[in-house]
């Protein structure tokens, strides 16, 4: 299918983004995207709708539900900034994850234990998990 300069198809939004067609008709279902519609009832979708797509998959990628995004687009400027800054927490708290797991990865690549769990260096690495955690009753 061809392309105009000011308007595409489902398809080719959904090629341009390695999606599927109906993950776009899922968005516009949820309110995520508002196409026009052709004279013959076909979405068309512009620059700025475009944009959308994009900021949905960088959102998503980051870890937002589709009821955050929504926020982040649709939302008031109050409910917007509670959503952005509650991601803002979540992030911090995922990266400090992989940070620590980083580390233990890197440790065990060098370790010299047989059993990389019983490296007092290694257990070390999940002692804030099994201080949060209740052991099993005898």
């Amino acid at each position: 299918m061809k392309s105009n300069a000011t308007s595409w198809s489902i398809g080719e939004i959904a090629d341009r983004f390695g999606l599927g067609t109906h993950v776009l008709r899922h968005w516009e279902d949820v309110g995520l995207l508002n196409p026009v519609r052709s004279g013959a009832g076909r979405r068309r979708f512009d620059e700025s709708d475009v944009v959308r797509v994009a900021v949905i998959i960088r959102s998503k990628a980051a870890g937002m539900s589709l009821g955050q995004i929504h926020a982040l687009l649709d939302g008031q400027v109050a409910d917007r900034r509670e959503v952005l800054t509650a991601h803002v927490q979540d992030l911090d708290r995922r990266m400090d994850e992989m940070a620590h797991s980083r580390q233990m990865t890197l440790h065990a690549l060098d370790c010299r234990a047989h059993d990389i769990a019983t490296c007092p260096n290694f257990a070390a690495g999940v002692a804030d998990i099994l201080a949060r955690t209740t052991p099993p009753s005898a």
